[in-house]
C-alpha cells in the first residue's frame, strides 16, 4: 500500500493562502464587497514570502544560516499596511516590486538545478525544481497583471479592473497552488537527526563517487524512497555540494538522475527475475509514485515496465546489456 504523503507546513499554508485569496477576489469583484479592498493587498503581500519559505524548506540549511533574518519576511505586509492610510496610490507599485523581487529570490534557490533541492526525494526532485521555476514565473505573472490593473485605473478609472483581477490573478494563484502541491509531495518524510561526520575524504571526485557507489550498491541506499542529497551527504560524510560536483563531472548527470538510474536497474532486475507486480517493483526499488517511476523507467529503457518485462524474458541478453550500462 502506498503511504500517505504529508506536505510540509509552509506548503500547506501556501495552498491555504491561495484558496483564501481566491475567495476574497471573488467576493470583492463578484459581489462588490468594497471593504475587501483593504484586505486584499495585505493578503497578496503575504504570498511571495510564503512561496520563498515553502521552497526553501526543500533545501538543507546549516545552523549558521540566516534564520535570524526570517522576521524580514514580515516587511512586505507591514509595508502594505503602512501604505493603506498614508499613500494608497503606492500600494500597487509596492506589490509589483515585492512580487518580482521574491520571484528572483525563488529562482536563485534553484539556480544549481534539481540538486539544489537537497531535501527533496530523488524521485521527485526534478518535478519540484520545475514547480519552483513555474512558481517564480507565476509571481511575475501576478506582478504583470497588478501593473495592468494599475495602468487601467490611471487610463480608464478601473473600467477593466474587475475582469483583469478576477481572471488573471486567479490564474496566477492556481499555478502557485498547483506547484506547491507538486513540490510538497517531493519533500522527504522527517527522520531523526543524524550527526554529520566531522571529517571527510579529500575532494577528489573519483573517491567521492566510489564512496557513493559503495553506499548505493552494498548498503542498497538507493532503495530508500526518502533519500535526499543532504541525507546521502550525511551517510557518506561528504558535503552535498562535493557529491553534486563529482557526479556532474564524472557521470555527466545530476544526482537525482544518477540515483534513479540505480533504482531503474534494480527495478529491471526485479521485473526480469521475479513475478512481483509492477507496483511492488516500484516500491521495492525506491520510488513512491507511479508517475515518477514510469517517467524514469521510460527515460532509461524507452519502454514501459510491463513492456520491458515481456521483452526481457524473450530477449534477455539485449536488454540486460543496455540497462547495465545505464545504471553503472
Amino acid at each position: 500500500m502506498l503511504r500517505a504523503e504529508r506536505p510540509s507546513r509552509p506548503f500547506l499554508a501556501l495552498v491555504g493562502l491561495c484558496a483564501l485569496q481566491s475567495v476574497f477576489i471573488g467576493l470583492r469583484w463578484g459581489y462588490d464587497i468594497t471593504a475587501l479592498r483593504y484586505v486584499l493587498p495585505v493578503v497578496a503581500s503575504c504570498l511571495p514570502p510564503l512561496v520563498l519559505t515553502s521552497f526553501r524548506s526543500l533545501i538543507h540549511r546549516g545552523t549558521g544560516d540566516a534564520n535570524g533574518f526570517r522576521w524580514l519576511h514580515a516587511a512586505p505586509p507591514a509595508l502594505v499596511l503602512a501604505l493603506l492610510p498614508l499613500a494608497p496610490r503606492l500600494i500597487d507599485p509596492a506589490l509589483i516590486v515585492i512580487f518580482v523581487g521574491y520571484a528572483l529570490a525563488v529562482l536563485d534557490l534553484g539556480r544549481a538545478g534539481p540538486d539544489a533541492l537537497d531535501e527533496a526525494r530523488f524521485d521527485g526532485a526534478v518535478a519540484a525544481h520545475r514547480a519552483l521555476v513555474i512558481a517564480a514565473l507565476s509571481l511575475c505573472l501576478s506582478a504583470f497583471f497588478d501593473f495592468a490593473v494599475f495602468m487601467d485605473f490611471e487610463w480608464s478609472r478601473g473600467k477593466n479592473a474587475a475582469f483583469l483581477v478576477s481572471n488573471a490573478n486567479f490564474l496566477g494563484l492556481l499555478l502557485i497552488g498547483l506547484t506547491a502541491i507538486v513540490a510538497a509531495r517531493a519533500r522527504a518524510e522527517p527522520v531523526a537527526a543524524v550527526e554529520a561526520a566531522a571529517t571527510y575524504a579529500t575532494a577528489q571526485d573519483r573517491q567521492v563517487l566510489d564512496r557513493i557507489h559503495k553506499l548505493l550498491v552494498e548498503q542498497k541506499l538507493s532503495r530508500d524512497e526518502n533519500l535526499t542529497l543532504s541525507r546521502l551527504a550525511r551517510r557518506a560524510g561528504v558535503p552535498a555540494r562535493q557529491i553534486s560536483g563529482a557526479v556532474n563531472r564524472l557521470a555527466g548527470k545530476n544526482v537525482s538522475r544518477y540515483i534513479n538510474d540505480f533504482r531503474i536497474a534494480e527495478a529491471c532486475r526485479l521485473l526480469r527475475d521475479t513475478d512481483m507486480s509492477v507496483t511492488a517493483v516500484m516500491l521495492e526499488s525506491g520510488f513512491q509514485t507511479k508517475s515518477n517511476f514510469n517517467r524514469e523507467f521510460r527515460r532509461v529503457t524507452a519502454a514501459s515496465p510491463a513492456g520491458w518485462r515481456e521483452k526481457a524474458r524473450s530477449e534477455p541478453l539485449a536488454v540486460i546489456t543496455r540497462v547495465g550500462a545505464e545504471g553503472a
